[in-house]
């Protein structure tokens, strides 16, 4: 089949004269297309055609082209369609006709339209591909491009002003993820492409690649179908109709023996960190967690301590208690007994326990309020280098004795009133360069911030970035003054504990020929252009991936992205989960814009906003963020519109495209005027860079809901999503605002009796506690119903947010208000004041 560039102003019956003639030309005879003897053998379909054509001219939008025809091959050539998706030749999966669209590109003038939100969740854009490819294309919770349209060219791309780019989820909890063990692995023998729905069949021996286009030659074991039992359809393997698919790879998949499951856990127990209590914690969740940590038979632990020592432990069998060996020379660090310190947990378990009951109280004494991290994680570096593994950190000050000590950085005065933002690049390339070291020997290092100091996070995180680690913050950590954080961190640990893991993992990710990689944006080490190494990979790790178009995609109709990961699982397999997205080419500004997906492009600018703002300045950093929106409107007034009118218009895909904008200015990441802390500023970024775009989107824009009226039957009550306004606030009702890993509980002063007894437990308002942190469980149908609605919301969410009561005399009903984007703030402008300053660029 090929794809027939057509004149849109010809009359029908020229048209589909053109359209006869194009297939009689002698060089098409021998391809499938459509030839005038075709034609003639069928009166009936021909006259069908002519209608459909008609229809499709009278209907197309006002400007567009209608640049494909399209006859299915089902019709033409039904021997050629029985074997299903992968056997759609390339040039079938780039028919989008724009009417499939038209909502994406009806014009909004965002100064008259004001309830913009839509009731509930934002759907991203379908791919405009035939229906059996929209069917097995990757979930976009896995996999999601900013366009889902894909631009000709790069000068079109620049023309359309809006970012191309991926957001990656590929380590995702998958409930349904279809396995494949086989010792052979078919891969394309030029570009190493995995098999997937969108290659090619030329027949039963060969297929081709949709990445570079090589033929490749199916070898004798794929015949064999292990679903089905069948032999000869090589086009019905899983492989082939699976976005995405694991596959457990044979020896030649591994440089070494897997590595066992490795556990290491490094502990403050300085004078501050036993104060905040938070060691109790830590080993009472290990102690309840133990046996769920992911691993087998060959699992191994070990554990660190350090104050102004370093301490380490012998939990060797056939001892009668742990050893402590402390070693004082922090500036030549060494291992006492290196093959005593890292225990099989199988072996030595009640060894471990017995330690995880004694540490708590082992130094509840002391004085000793220095902190040598440094050293810590050089000893730590030094014991996992062997076999790799997993660190985990728990600091709670700032390090401040032996090599990657920090000084404080933080100045309270300057926070509110500079213009720009000092210090958001690390002081000291220590952490980097131990980072780097640790990615060469498969070790990550997580870490767990709980102070209430400034701990200079900009420095420490370089330790879980380059590594491939997480990074948890928990400010004002304290056992008795905070006890929400202390909730929120036990759910955390037991996640963190329990959740599935990934180690020594590499991910490559692959693109069709004239496509390339420009940044990547995450937690790992780049190790050469397209390949990125992450010693640990988790659940809940996201990845964002800017892209650039190196040679025109003119003679494509679609382009494929493929993200494979290679890992070791905690049972010492070695697989590898491979995703594949595919998406349109298309050669028009509209079609472009049709394609946008609002939310995937502000994640994606988010991530470059923060390497903006650590590279150059933070006011460099707002600025780009407020041009993109700008320049995308532009384009869109001046290449897509056809009739000219005043207002702010935008297509109905980017219409919350300024409204994130701002909402991205006024996060805590970009936000200035304000009292923001430094760290909590650092962190807001951090989450920014390795959150999955779910998650991202509710810290950029939190979700609005008025619940004292939740009178829905269901189980999980869904109320309507509201406007972020204080004018959108009744003091009848009471409202929930979820901002992804907090969520607020405000009660208007006048809220509803009913709902204050039913579901507060209270009989008035004075009486709502300040601090309440928790419902009670109430045995009424409003408390069930609204404690359901709030559990619904943590289950969407690999973290526990924290639930906040918030009345108008609460101290926190600052950060409830900062919340509300729409609002106009000292600092900042409101929503409808953006929207005319947008205006007013867009029409100079």
């Amino acid at each position: 089949m090929r794809v027939i560039g057509v004149d849109h102003n010809l009359p029908v019956t020229r048209f589909v004269t053109q359209l006869i003639s194009f297939g009689d030309r002698g060089k098409y005879r021998n391809t499938r297309c459509c030839s005038l003897s075709l034609f003639r053998s069928m009166g009936r379909v021909l006259t069908e055609i002519l209608i459909w054509f008609k229809w499709l001219l009278l209907t197309r939008r006002q400007g567009s082209l209608v640049r494909c025809c399209f006859i299915h091959c089902a019709v033409l050539f039904p021997a050629q369609t029985s074997a299903g998706p992968a056997q759609l030749s390339p040039s079938l999966a780039g028919l989008s006709l724009q009417s499939q669209t038209p909502e994406a590109l009806r014009v909004v003038n965002l100064l008259q339209e004001r309830n913009l939100l839509p009731p509930g969740p934002i759907s991203p854009p379908t791919p405009c591909l035939p229906q059996d490819l929209q069917k097995i294309n990757c979930h976009p919770e896995v996999f999601r491009s900013t366009l889902t349209s894909i631009p000709q060219t790069q000068s079109l791309l620049n023309k359309a002003k809006l970012p191309l780019g991926l957001l990656l989820h590929p380590f995702k909890d998958l409930t349904q993820l279809p396995v494949v063990t086989s010792s052979t692995i078919v891969r394309c023998r030029s570009c190493r492409t995995y098999i997937n729905p969108f290659v090619s069949f030329l027949d039963q021996r060969r297929w081709k690649c949709n990445l570079c286009y090589r033929v490749n030659d199916v070898p004798e074991e794929f015949m064999y179908n292990p679903v089905s039992r069948s032999y000869g359809e090589p086009h019905k393997r899983p492989e082939v109709q699976n976005a995405t698919i694991e596959f457990i790879a044979p020896s030649e998949y591994m440089l070494r023996p897997p590595q066992p499951a490795v556990y290491l856990f490094v502990l403050d127990v300085s004078h501050n960190a036993v104060e905040t209590g938070y060691l109790d914690v830590v080993c009472q969740s290990l102690l309840e967690n133990i046996n769920s940590l992911p691993g087998d038979s060959r699992t191994k632990i070990g554990f660190i301590t350090f104050d102004s020592t370093i301490h380490f432990y012998n939990l060797q069998e056939g001892l009668s208690q742990p050893q402590m060996l402390i070693v004082s020379d922090i500036e030549d660090i060494f291992l006492p007994t290196p093959d005593s310190l890292l225990v099989n947990l199988d072996e030595c378990t009640e060894m471990v326990q017995d330690l995880l009951k004694s540490l708590p109280h082992m130094f509840g004494k002391t004085m000793e309020t220095q902190s040598a991290l440094g050293p810590a994680l050089q000893a730590a570096f030094k014991l996992l280098s062997p076999t790799g593994g997993r660190v985990s950190v728990f600091q709670t000050q700032l390090p401040n004795l032996g090599v990657g000590s920090l000084k404080s950085r933080e100045d309270p005065n300057q926070r509110a009133s500079a213009k720009d933002i000092q210090h958001l690049s690390p002081a000291t390339d220590f952490y980097k360069k131990l980072a780097l070291d640790c990615s060469g020997q498969q070790v990550a290092v997580d870490l767990f911030l709980l102070s209430s100091q400034y701990c200079d996070l900009a420095s420490l995180g370089c330790i879980s970035r380059y590594s491939a680690g997480s990074v948890y913050y928990y400010p004002s950590y304290h056992q008795q003054h905070n006890p929400a954080q202390v909730e929120c961190f036990q759910k955390d640990l037991k996640r963190y504990l329990t959740r599935k893991i990934g180690f020594e993992a590499v991910m490559r990710i692959r693109c069709t020929k004239g496509l390339s990689i420009h940044t990547f944006h995450g937690n790992f080490f780049v190790r050469s252009t397209d390949l990125l190494s992450l010693p640990n990979v988790n659940p809940d790790a996201g990845f964002a991936v800017q892209m650039s178009i190196e040679e025109n995609l003119v003679d494509m109709q679609v382009v494929s992205f493929q993200a494979a990961l290679l890992y070791t699982s905690s049972k010492g397999e070695r697989r590898i989960r491979v995703h594949t997205l595919c998406l349109p080419v298309v050669n028009s500004l509209s079609d472009i814009f049709a394609g946008a997906d609002v939310q995937a492009i502000t994640g994606l600018l988010a991530s470059m906003a923060v390497d903006r703002s650590v590279t150059a300045s933070l006011s460099d950093a707002r600025d780009a963020m407020t041009n993109a929106s700008i320049d995308s409107l532009t384009s869109y007034r001046t290449s897509v519109l056809t009739i000219q009118q005043p207002g702010l218009l935008a297509p109905a895909c980017l219409r919350l495209f300024p409204l994130y904008i701002l909402a991205l200015l006024k996060q805590k990441a970009f936000r200035t005027g304000t009292s923001t802390k430094l760290d909590d500023r650092v962190f807001a970024m951090c989450q920014l860079k390795y959150q999955p775009l779910a998650y991202v989107m509710l810290m950029i824009h939190p979700a609005l809901y008025r619940v004292d009226d939740l009178t829905d039957e269901r189980t999980i009550p869904q109320p309507r999503v509201q406007q972020l306004s204080v004018e959108k606030l009744s003091r009848e009702g009471a409202f929930l605002m979820d901002a992804g890993s907090v969520i607020y509980l405000w009660i208007g002063r006048n809220c509803n009796p009913n709902f204050l007894t039913q579901v507060l437990g209270v009989p008035s308002y004075p009486a709502v506690p300040q601090n309440m942190t928790m419902l009670p469980e109430l045995d009424t149908a409003e408390s069930q119903r609204t404690r359901a609605f709030i559990g619904w919301l943590r289950e969407q969410r690999p973290f526990f947010p924290i639930l906040h009561v918030v009345r108008d005399e609460s101290p926190l009903k600052a950060s409830f208000m900062q919340n509300m984007i729409e609002d106009r703030t000292e600092s900042a402008l409101s929503y409808y004041e953006f929207l005319l300053h947008i205006q007013q660029q867009v029409s100079k």
